[in-house]
């Protein structure tokens, strides 16, 4: 089937809007109609080739959309039905079955191959191979093509351009602190770096009952929209020292912090603010071998540092339940979403690395 869809052919390059086909599902793939998706840095890392993915490819990995076709053994979903896209996992390995599915052992080579597992492309520009199946999907274009398994049914009622991003990074943050952490109720939790992903932590936060939560950024409007949703306290970190600001504000500090920037700076101060027997947990992207300097005594003296992949989160159940909440009010993770079309997509990236704006999703 002929599409649009959004090329890069170097690291780094533009995002060329060009006509492609894409292939008929197979087995256990369906075709999906992307009506809406997300921007993530990811995306963006995969462009610049701290993520070594083949070029030319179509990123994007928070689709959500309206199913056009399946194959002959699908029976997850049925062509019309509303979806949200996600990351998929090969099903079979020691973490898929004991249901730690972000820790897939052939994560990297599902999610940035650029194929399908058995090496076959599914884009093409005429006699061109495009790769495709980023984080099996490839959805900033008209059409994506998925596996039954990362593919979410979702309710019929609820706007499907809203949904994409609970694909990765609105799952990424609130399942780290929903699903990693677990904060009890009256806990305190600073979040350094308010994205889409550092907001999503405060939301949960909120959900999980933290009486004190602290939004760490360097951007005032991002600061400004965590206290609209809900942040008792905010930290500019490039005009006072997070540490002792957060120490002052907690009283020797929290029993929970996040980093979401993919910084080690930030991950120093994020493990020092904390209190014997804190725990960090490590969202931020950054390219292989990137190292830190902690110190070793304050991470002997009971603190725990830990790495946590989308969240810890199997799609099929928790994006469901973050519906139910955004239903109720409670997890109203819409408001930071700002829209473009999907022909806008430079000026959408533009916005976001610039921290105009939190979370993009392209209207197709």
């Amino acid at each position: 089937m002929e599409m649009q869809g959004a090329v890069i052919y170097e690291p780094s390059g533009k995002f060329n809007i060009e006509k492609l086909t894409i292939d008929d599902p197979r087995d256990t793939e369906v075709l999906v109609r992307i009506v809406a998706t997300g921007i993530c840095h990811t995306d963006l890392a995969g462009r610049d080739q701290h993520i070594p993915v083949p070029l030319p490819s179509v990123f994007g990995h928070e689709g959500a959309g309206v199913v056009e076709k399946v194959g002959p053994r699908v029976t997850k979903v049925a062509p019309g039905d509303h979806v949200a896209l996600s990351w998929t996992c090969c099903g079979t390995c020691p973490s898929c079955k004991s249901g730690n599915d972000p820790y897939c052992e052939s994560f990297l080579p599902l999610n940035f191959g650029g194929a399908r597992p058995d090496g076959s492309t599914t884009l093409k520009k005429g006699d061109q191979v495009i790769h495709g199946n980023f984080f099996g999907q490839s959805s900033f274009a008209e059409l994506a093509l998925a596996d039954e398994r990362n593919v979410v049914k979702v309710p019929g009622d609820i706007p499907l351009e809203i949904l994409g991003p609970l694909g990765c990074g609105i799952q990424t943050g609130a399942g780290a602190v929903m699903n990693s952490l677990r904060p009890r109720p009256g806990s305190a939790i600073a979040v350094f770096g308010i994205g889409p992903v550092g907001i999503s932590a405060v939301l949960a936060a909120l959900v999980c009952g933290c009486t004190t939560v602290i939004a760490v950024d360097i951007h005032e409007g991002r600061l400004e929209k965590a206290i609209e949703l809900g942040a008792t306290h905010t930290v500019n970190a490039s005009k006072e020292d997070p540490v002792a600001t957060i120490l002052d504000i907690t009283g020797g500090g929290p029993e929970f912090s996040l980093e979401c920037v993919g910084n080690p700076a930030v991950l120093r101060q994020a493990v020092d603010c904390l209190p014997l027997l804190g725990v960090c947990g490590l969202l931020g992207v950054v390219p292989p071998g990137t190292e830190v300097a902690l110190d070793m005594d304050k991470i002997m003296n009971g603190r725990t540092v830990r790495g946590i992949i989308e969240g810890d989160a199997i799609p099929d159940l928790f994006i469901p339940r973050l519906i139910q909440l955004y239903r109720q009010g409670r997890f109203p993770f819409d408001k930071m979403i700002t829209f473009y079309p999907f022909a806008d997509i430079e000026k959408a990236v533009e916005d976001m690395e610039k921290g105009r704006v939190i979370k993009p999703v392209l209207r197709t």
